[in-house]
């Protein structure tokens, strides 16, 4: 008998493949506009949280888009990044409460400044742009709520195939595809990571109903240069790719953490095998040339 989980953004590019993968072991309910649910009406996710039976929640559901994020800074807690990352999330815990629910709260690498060689789950986070504010606010109200729950951080997601967004990936095979010119940062650091081995590494953490934080990211950090290299190397592709600073790469638009290299050691020490960004690409490589 499937488990029933109740997730909040299933049918985006990350939660969209968590049920395709995960869906022999559990039944999945999406609250999202695609079903009619606004996590930002707190009635909406009581009446949803009252009538399921699931005893944990997968809230994935945010506003991502880095520099429109910032654009919402000017209106404090009246603007979308505020009112869906942080009182969406606030909403989801506050139902959790009352229902006696487990919540898993997908966060971001951006909670951290980039200012240190390397994260692990024990360092103090430190936003530098608004969509970390208010994904770090979010891990607050998670760790002041007192009820069950998992704090997963996320870095640069990619997968093989999802027609509604482009993921970095997808978006530099079909420039290289293209020829077209590719600018791509040489002095800004990032860990990529494989989606299929983030869902797998889930499981893991709703099996044994962990605690605490963890960085379900990739095993290889690297320059946007070297993972454009990359992947023209193991697609095939040829293209032009100019070398650029993150100060002209930025220009007028939201500050970026320098260098955000996570790590994974506290997953792959319970089993979870994160690839690194080259092993990741073959393994994609393998599943586009399958569909």
């Amino acid at each position: 008998m499937k488990i029933p989980i109740l997730g909040t953004g299933l049918s985006g590019m990350v939660g969209s493949r968590i049920v395709e993968l995960l869906s022999d072991k559990y039944e999945f309910a999406d609250l999202s506009f695609n079903t009619r649910i606004d996590i930002t009406s707190v009635d909406q996710v009581l009446e949803v949280f009252k009538n399921s039976e699931a005893a944990t929640v997968l809230h994935l559901a945010a506003k991502t888009d880095v520099d429109s994020c910032e654009d919402d800074k000017i209106l404090t807690e009246e603007g979308p990044a505020w009112l869906v990352n942080v009182e969406g999330t606030r909403n989801i815990v506050e139902a959790a409460q009352k229902y006696h629910k487990r919540v898993i709260y997908i966060s971001s690498d951006f909670v951290f400044d980039g200012t240190e060689d390397f994260y692990t789950e024990e360092d103090v986070p430190n936003p530098v742009n608004w969509y970390g504010v208010t994904k770090y606010e979010g891990e607050k109200i998670l760790e002041e709520s007192g009820i069950s729950h998992t704090i997963v951080r996320l870095a640069y997601p990619y997968r093989a195939n999802f027609p509604l967004k482009s993921d970095f990936v997808r978006r530099i095979i079909e420039a290289g595809k293209e020829n077209e010119e590719i600018k791509s940062l040489t002095d800004h650091f990032f860990t990529p990571t494989f989606i299929d081995d983030f869902a797998k590494a889930l499981d893991i953490l709703l099996q044994k109903e962990l605690p605490g934080i963890f960085h379900l990211v990739g095993s290889q950090t690297l320059t946007p240069y070297e993972a454009v290299g990359e992947v023209f190397e193991t697609f095939g592709l040829q293209g032009n790719i100019i070398p650029i600073t993150r100060a002209e790469y930025f220009r007028n638009r939201a500050f970026r953490p320098c260098r955000l290299a996570l790590k994974n050691d506290k997953i792959t020490k319970l089993g979870a095998s994160m690839c690194s960004f080259a092993e990741g690409l073959i393994e994609l490589k393998k599943q586009l040339k399958e569909q």
